[in-house]
């Protein structure tokens, strides 16, 4: 099972991030060591989460996951939709489905920092802890 649905918004598919590209960017903005875990555990994790899709979404009942990252609509954006949001990362929900991933980069290694690692994303704990995750990375 997977944990997200990689649907599109209405009127637009989404930029999907080329492997290597995503790679990429996950190093020039210091993923490798971050909180403990490795360029591949990332790319595993958005492989899983939003199969590198920047306007994946997903609903969980009275939340919903947005973005590349899947980031919660509960704790971390607001949607105008989540009673209750906390938007610790003092951001619109909207902001992380655009394809400028900067912003989503930043709250994504927010949550890793407040949780000191990956296992707030299912996908990432489902598919990819304990895992050789060599394949997410060889080539690039």
């Amino acid at each position: 099972l997977l944990v997200f649905l990689a649907l599109a918004l209405p009127g637009s598919q989404g930029r999907i991030i080329p492997r290597c590209e995503m790679v990429r960017i996950l190093r020039r903005n210091g993923f490798e060591g971050f909180q403990g875990g490795t360029v591949a555990d990332w790319m595993c994790l958005v492989k899983h989460e939003s199969d590198y899709n920047t306007k994946a979404y997903n609903n969980n009942g009275p939340s919903r996951d947005y973005g590349i990252f899947q980031i919660n609509s509960k704790y971390w954006c607001n949607d105008g939709r989540t009673s209750g949001s906390k938007n610790a990362c003092h951001i619109s929900c909207s902001k992380l489905q655009d394809d400028n991933i900067e912003d989503d980069i930043q709250c994504a290694k927010r949550i890793a920092q407040e949780a000191r690692g990956l296992t707030p994303w299912y996908g990432w704990k489902n598919h990819c802890r304990g895992r050789n995750l060599s394949s997410y990375v060889r080539g690039c």
